[in-house]
């Protein structure tokens, strides 16, 4: 029985085999439709357009308050600072910082209170997606949210 099994699996593999290089030989290759343009500024295969939500409450100032869209390369949107914000992360593309990276959890931060500013940044950087949450919950979370004024408001 096991040997039936297997002169009809070796017979069907085989006539599988000999099948399949005479229907590729009858069906004629058709080139392929040519692809879209691609559209943004791109580098080695990455997007590296600057397309932020910025998403303010509590800041203290109410007209700072809100969601806020911020484009760059042209800077632009309804970012109040959008030319500011723009440079400032500019500059910390040349300076290979990322402005957006978390606090450490195990840094050694001041427990000073800042208010209770928070703010959430989404969208994309240097082609990376963003999604970083900012507070001014103590030392460490105050210095990062002052690094990335005018992005952010000042919060006072």
């Amino acid at each position: 029985m096991l040997r039936r099994l297997t002169l009809t699996a070796v017979a069907s593999f085989a006539a599988l085999s000999a099948a399949t290089p005479a229907a590729t030989a009858v069906t004629p290759v058709l080139p392929l439709p040519p692809l879209p343009v691609l559209q943004g500024d791109w580098v080695g295969g990455r997007d590296t357009a600057t397309r932020l939500t910025v998403t303010v409450s509590e800041s203290g100032n109410p007209t700072a308050d809100g969601t806020f869209e911020l484009q760059c390369d042209p800077a632009g949107g309804t970012h109040p600072a959008a030319q500011r914000a723009c440079d400032l992360l500019a500059e910390a593309a040349e300076s290979g910082d990322n402005p957006f990276v978390p606090t450490d959890r195990n840094a050694m931060c001041t427990q000073q209170a800042g208010g209770p500013a928070a703010a959430r940044v989404q969208g994309t950087w240097q082609g990376e997606n963003i999604d970083a949450r900012f507070s001014r919950a103590n030392g460490c979370e105050i210095s990062r949210w002052n690094n990335l004024v005018p992005v952010l408001p000042s919060a006072r």
